[in-house]
């Protein structure tokens, strides 16, 4: 082996074995483990089934979304992912009625919000829960905290207030954030005078090198015992599997490296019933890969993980939502950078 590559996966061995250990696991025989979610205590799923997919598909067929749902809790997936914005509000009412009939007992239901002060934040959790047809969230996070200043105005403006309110009102079990930008802005959140109980994250092999949220994030929310959440398990934007076929990364490596880093679950974005199938498949049973296992995966994303170009939601705002935008005076469309 050349001495560049050996010395490469030398230092990305080191980087795969960082010293966080993953969440405790408790292995189902046949079915998707799950982890314990920070100081929840809460063991959800490590997989995740994302709403704003299975909003995408309703969009194309309800009974198969329905479907979908159903058969993720039957194969173990007990966590939940939605947002107040998918699809102006589609993505929630789908999850809402296709969670009747019982099945909102058998899951782990978060859902986002996109509000920083106190009055939107109560229109935020009053839309979801008439939406989603639940009279409490298990999980309610901030979200895309995307910007310098919105870890300050969560706090300043009453969007924390409000939602502590809501907790105690019995509204909201536990409170948490999102973004996919920065980890200085999360680690902001991490330091601010209150204990999260999650926070979710961009989580993929791209991550490990540019804007790492593996690397500068999830050490200080394990230090909290915040429970991580990862998604653009892809690496979002133009996907991993477009990148040159001698460094390609294939979407099952791309799933087991990020569900053997130190995260509680994954939000994976399904659209069809093969999808889901195939991660059911990878989860079932799953154990972490070895660092050896990691440092090769990372050693084929490494040529073209450090600029940002797989990773867009980081390095531009093209993935920023519109109601963030407005909300910092920005342009509602297109990359303003």
């Amino acid at each position: 082996m050349p001495a560049s590559r050996r010395n490469f996966l030398q230092s990305a061995a080191g980087l795969a074995a960082l010293a966080q250990q993953l969440p405790a696991q408790q292995d189902r025989p046949g079915g998707v483990p799950t982890r314990r979610l920070g100081r929840t205590e809460q063991q959800v799923s490590i997989l995740a089934l994302g709403g704003a997919h299975i909003g995408r598909a309703g969009r194309e067929d309800e009974q198969l979304a329905f479907r979908m749902m159903h058969r993720a809790i039957d194969a173990g997936i007990n966590f939940f992912d939605n947002a107040w914005v998918y699809h102006d509000g589609y993505a929630e009412e789908l999850m809402g009625r296709g969670l009747e009939g019982g099945w909102r007992k058998k899951v782990f239901l978060m859902t986002k919000n996109s509000g920083r002060d106190e009055a939107f934040s109560k229109q935020c959790l009053e839309d979801s829960l008439r939406r989603l047809r639940t009279d409490y969230l298990d999980l309610w996070q901030f979200h895309e905290t995307n910007y310098d200043n919105d870890p300050d105005w969560v706090f300043e403006k009453g969007g924390l207030k409000y939602a502590l309110q809501a907790q105690k009102e019995g509204k909201v079990r536990y409170i948490g954030f999102t973004g996919h930008k920065d980890p200085r802005i999360h680690n902001k959140m991490l330091n601010m005078p209150y204990d999260w109980a999650s926070t979710q994250m961009p989580i993929n092999v791209m991550d490990a090198f540019y804007r790492s949220f593996q690397k500068e994030t999830i050490p200080l929310a394990q230090s909290r015992d915040v429970g991580v959440i990862g998604m653009k398990t892809l690496g979002g934007g133009p996907r991993l599997a477009k990148i040159p076929s001698d460094t390609q990364v294939t979407a099952e490596q791309c799933v087991r490296f990020a569900l053997s880093t130190p995260v509680s679950s994954i939000v994976r974005g399904w659209i069809t019933m093969e999808q889901l199938e195939a991660d059911i498949a990878i989860a079932t049973d799953f154990q972490p890969l070895s660092s050896d296992q990691k440092a090769e995966i990372l050693a084929l994303a490494r040529p073209e993980a450090g600029d940002g170009r797989h990773e867009l939601f980081k390095s531009t705002r093209i993935y920023d939502g519109p109601v963030y935008r407005k909300m910092h005076g920005l342009p509602i469309e297109g990359d303003s950078l």
